[in-house]
């Protein structure tokens, strides 16, 4: 029977250098969003085992007697493998109690891909929050877009954010996402910039300030700005690092097939440039 438990923040434990950052930012998120997290370790396969070490990504003070007391009676190979999880899952717990965190915490421990992993999460969950570098061969393209649930990417720390950049383009999935914003207490005491790329017309300026409104009127503080420019990403990145915010957010591979092929697609874009924490929201 699973234990998934609904309106879960889900904690991906499965890059061992953003451990700890997935857990600040999945502790931040839970308390906004008053919901349990969900601890979730899907179990490397043998080919990735080389490349997995996840002794110090966690700061705690019985890391070395917990590793000796799993892997002492282990064998090589898969049982090594799920003794290593077990392991990460009881030190992210102790990680979250050692910092006072008072949500509920439980443990996912799931002997398949880490797309699957999210597969099984994603249709109950609130947010899933996973590290910038995964370790399994999917990229983080592959794994978010035919995601149901928000994601948060963070990269090696995560602090709480006190300003978001709402990357607003006036497609389906930016309205969607401003539905969710003007609903969510995820975000609501964070100043929102939100953000068009593209040319100064009546369309763009109309939807822009009707989007700024809706923010307005949900009672969140908020700034507009529309950059006339033909590279999005990297408007995108320079009105960040100029306004020092904290956190990105953008709908998820909004843009048609046939636009990314010819283009290239600006979520993969944001992916590889951006050096803030990225909350996507899903397409479909």
């Amino acid at each position: 029977m699973s234990n998934l438990k609904p309106d879960s923040v889900i904690a991906c434990l499965d890059c061992p250098d953003h451990v700890q950052a997935v857990l600040d930012a999945s502790m931040w998120a839970s308390t906004r969003l008053q919901a349990p997290i969900g601890l979730l370790h899907a179990v490397p396969s043998l080919q990735q085992k080389a490349a997995i070490n996840y002794s110090g990504c966690l700061n705690i003070d019985d890391e070395s007697a917990l590793l000796d007391n799993f892997t002492s009676h282990e064998h090589q190979g898969n049982s090594e493998l799920k003794a290593q999880g077990r392991l990460l899952l009881h030190q992210a717990a102790a990680y979250c109690e050692q910092h006072l965190h008072k949500r509920k915490v439980y443990s996912l421990h799931r002997h398949e891909t880490l797309s699957e992993s999210i597969d099984y999460v994603d249709e109950m969950s609130q947010l899933i929050v996973i590290g910038h570098h995964v370790t399994c061969r999917s990229t983080l393209g592959q794994l978010i877009r035919p995601s149901l649930c928000p994601i948060l990417v963070t990269h090696t720390t995560f602090a709480p954010p006190k300003s978001a950049l709402f990357a607003f383009d006036n497609r389906a999935t930016s309205h969607k996402m401003l539905n969710w914003l003007c609903k969510t207490p995820l975000v609501r005491a964070l100043t929102i910039h939100i953000v068009m790329v593209g040319k100064e017309n009546s369309e763009n300026c109309d939807a822009l300030r009707e989007a700024y409104a809706r923010l307005k009127q949900a009672g969140i503080n908020c700034k507009k700005s529309l950059l006339d420019c033909r590279d999005v990403s990297a408007a995108l990145n320079y009105y960040q690092s100029e306004h020092d915010i904290d956190l990105l957010m953008s709908g998820a591979f909004g843009q048609s097939r046939l636009r990314e092929l010819l283009r290239g697609s600006d979520t993969e874009k944001l992916l590889g440039s951006t050096k803030t924490s990225y909350l996507l929201f899903p397409k479909t």
